[in-house]
């Protein structure tokens, strides 16, 4: 029998925000996936940026090569999904959340449903019922927290919920009012703002996202069609503030802070020690649009201990909302044949390094993604595994998972022998971060022990050992003692490359 695949994303989640590795958090229902399914430690993003990072899930391919190459790009509408494969084979699918294919504006050459005025053009939202990106079942939401992108079909479901001044909660629309919104305020180069929001927990898109999902196993669940659900949540992404209780569960105080090391970013590329400065001047970095991260990162302790408490409740909100579809699933006896992943787009900084956010800094703190399988009788349960991972082979576990050859054009490799306990299936990982037309324009390379980072422009780059530096303070790029590692590394980039070349079409004959 060809399982269902349920796929549960956060975003913008550090890869220790679990209470398994963090005790000080708690997610009790992620914790008992853990002990049902195998955690893979080293799983990795194929770019720290959402747009991109989404749409290598599920085209299985890299950014320079399925066109989102960032944030503000929309994904081509031609490139095959894996979506497309599944449907093709008997397959129901369907994406509820966040989906963040397509940039907040739209032009003839680059048309956009994610952007307004069509977000809050709900009867628009209403009569949405084509198959969009592999998906045949879409109810979708673009804002993070109070966001003035809110509407599509969360904000039908608040209106259905009868929460009609639902526009006073969200940063409001020329000529609209959002007498509820947290306030906000500035201080240096961050926006701070209430973290306790007025909105209803049970009006949240976090509940929302877990209720529509329950609703669509209702549905679909004993359809007699294998489905396929990405169930996508928007949070823990800035900006922090939610809802009650969640706002309030963790005290501030508790916080342990991460710190830059004294001197760590003289050994770095002149950027990382630029967002140490108040006022930095990134120059032609922010060519045509401005380039996260690339800014001043001093920021206040006593707020950054305000916001990893609010992170933490997102992380609890999420978590209970969470075990909420998974307690669906076993009520109604899908569990036993539901393949489940659970993993994010890309990972964050909380004060590690000095970094905030994120931008173009390929630590670990970025790149690395927490990540869950389960499939009872299949995936060992209870296990912990340090093969590496990446989001670009999702697709082609899936369809490999589902019995459908894996086509050539994607770059990612399977890992449905890997899961059930077969070898490893790659050793070693490719990370692109293509910000703006040419800067920033960054490659990383990581295999079980190093990892190199190289720059589109200038002689700079990173060279960390990760067994013996783990927290990646000592770089080795220009250490006399490393070169020789710097060029087996680079030239073990490049080959990586090569590897990861698509083949849409096969060699059929000799000419």
């Amino acid at each position: 029998m060809r399982p269902n695949i349920l796929l549960i994303t956060t975003d913008q989640q550090h890869y220790n925000a679990l209470g398994v590795r963090d005790p000080r958090l708690k997610t009790p229902n992620l914790d008992r996936l853990c002990r049902e399914g195998t955690r893979f430690d080293r799983a990795y993003c194929p770019s720290p940026v959402c747009t991109p990072s989404r749409a290598s899930i599920i085209t299985g391919q890299y950014p320079s090569h399925h066109g989102a190459w960032t944030i503000g790009v929309k994904l081509p509408e031609d490139v095959p999904t894996v979506g497309e494969h599944l449907i093709a084979t008997g397959y129901n699918t369907a994406l509820i959340g966040k989906a963040h294919f397509q940039p907040l504006a739209s032009t003839p050459e680059s048309e956009s449903l994610e952007c307004q005025p069509i977000l809050r053009d709900l009867d628009f939202w209403r009569g949405f019922n084509r198959t969009w990106y592999g998906f045949e079942h879409l109810e979708l939401a673009r804002n993070h927290a109070d966001e003035s992108h809110a509407g599509q079909h969360y904000a039908i479901w608040l209106e259905e919920k009868g929460l009609v001044d639902w526009r006073d909660y969200f940063q409001p629309l020329s000529g609209e009012n959002a007498a509820k919104a947290p306030r906000t305020g500035k201080k240096g180069s961050y926006t701070r703002l209430d973290r306790s929001w007025a909105l209803p927990a049970t009006m949240h898109y976090t509940t929302w996202t877990a209720e529509r999902s329950i609703a669509y196993l209702d549905e679909h669940g004993r359809s007699g069609k294998p489905f396929f659900l990405w169930a996508s949540f928007h949070d823990p992404h800035p900006p922090y503030t939610v809802s009650e209780p969640w706002a309030s569960m963790y005290d501030p105080d508790d916080m342990e802070i991460d710190r830059v090391t004294p001197g760590e970013h003289d050994r770095n590329p002149p950027h990382f020690g630029k967002t140490q400065e108040e006022n930095p001047d990134f120059g032609d970095w922010h060519d045509p649009y401005q380039a996260h991260g690339c800014e001043s990162h001093l920021y206040p302790e006593e707020e950054l201990r305000k916001d990893k408490a609010t992170y933490f409740g997102m992380m609890s909100f999420l978590d209970s909302e969470i075990g909420r579809i998974l307690d669906r699933l076993d009520d109604m006896g899908l569990a036993e044949n539901t393949l489940v992943v659970f993993t994010t787009d890309h990972g964050h900084f909380l004060g590690q390094h000095g970094l905030i956010a994120k931008g173009p800094f390929h630590y670990e703190d970025m790149l690395r993604l927490p990540m869950i399988v389960r499939l009872p009788d299949k995936v060992a349960a209870g296990a912990v595994n340090a093969d590496m991972q990446s989001l670009v082979d999702l697709a082609p576990t899936f369809l490999e998972a589902a019995g459908i050859a894996v086509p050539g054009e994607m770059q990612g490799v399977s890992q449905w022998s890997n899961w059930q306990g077969g070898p490893e299936a790659r050793d070693f990982i490719l990370c692109e971060n293509r910000h703006n037309p040419v800067m920033p324009h960054v490659e990383t390379y990581v295999d079980r022990r190093y990892k190199i980072t190289v720059y589109r422009q200038g002689r700079f780059g990173e060279l960390f050992d990760l067994q013996d530096d783990p927290g990646e303070i000592d770089n080795l790029w220009d250490d006399p003692a490393s070169q020789d590692l710097k060029a087996r590394m680079l030239h073990a980039m490049i080959q990586g490359i090569m590897k990861s070349e698509p083949t849409r079409m096969p060699r059929i004959a000799g000419a």
